[in-house]
């Protein structure tokens, strides 16, 4: 099948000329606008966008507006020997200084940003939580009583929460908290001499994360309280101790002045 060829406007000879109809258009905007005096400057120039149609661009002289200019539509109807104002705009040129793109909340935030008097909106659809069981409190699916060991078990299996992590928000956390600053390749850890494996300050987690990662319990730790993999260390090991190193003394100097002969 042939391509179809698209044919290219034809400039309009009297929409072209009306450079004075479309500045007189793009200084009233201006003024309405701004309430102050207008922000056209020099004709930038006119391209053809269909058929009698004409676009007149004139720079901003406005300083927070650099690189933007006055875009104003000519339109001349057919077999009319005046043209018309259709629509005007002040768009961004090349260079011209933008807001970043628009992106939902949940992917502008970061680390950090959730302060003490926020409240996340909640994800219906998560892909790091899955549903879980919600058991009615006290009673076991038989409809006998169940005792305190029973309802611990249930809520330390997920349980008694409507979600629970799912397998791929386990696994972004495990790769988060590996590759952050708490991992094998922070720069405490490479220069620790043992790995918190071997601390007695590790707690090691429960469940599947259990085999990599734990809470170090030092309180001089840099990483006290925090998640750290069983790779990671720094200089608070409870096992590693500092060699000291006796103070250096200088060189002997006898102060033959200072000293009565015998």
């Amino acid at each position: 099948m042939p391509a179809t060829r698209t044919r290219r406007p034809v400039l309009d000879a009297v929409a072209a000329a009306a450079v004075d109809l479309a500045r007189t258009a793009a200084e009233e905007v201006s003024r309405e606008t701004s309430g102050g005096p207008s922000s056209v400057g020099d004709h930038l120039g006119a391209t053809a966008e269909g058929d009698r149609v004409v676009v007149h661009r004139f720079a901003s002289t406005d300083p927070g507006y650099r690189d933007w200019a006055w875009t104003v539509v000519v339109v001349r109807a057919s077999r009319a020997k005046a043209a018309t104002v259709s629509e005007v705009a002040l768009l961004p040129e090349t260079g011209a200084v933008l807001a970043p793109a628009w992106l939902p909340w949940d992917e502008r935030l970061r680390p950090g940003d959730v302060g003490p008097h926020d409240v996340l909106p909640r994800i219906p659809d998560d892909p790091r939580l899955e549903p879980g069981y919600t058991a009615v409190p006290g009673t076991r699916p038989d409809g006998s009583e169940e005792d305190e060991a029973d309802r611990v078990a249930l809520w330390e299996l997920g349980l008694g929460r409507a979600r629970v992590l799912s397998p791929e928000g386990r696994d972004d956390a495990a790769t988060r908290w590996y590759t952050g600053s708490h991992g094998p390749t922070a720069e405490q850890a490479r220069n620790s001499a043992s790995p918190c494996a071997s601390c007695g300050f590790y707690l090691r987690l429960a469940g599947p994360l259990s085999t990599v990662f734990g809470v170090c319990a030092n309180e001089w730790s840099p990483s006290d309280g925090r998640v750290v993999s069983v790779d990671h260390g720094c200089g608070a090991h409870s096992e590693t101790d500092q060699v000291l190193e006796p103070e250096p003394r200088g060189s002997l100097v006898l102060d033959e002045r200072g000293v009565d002969p015998v």
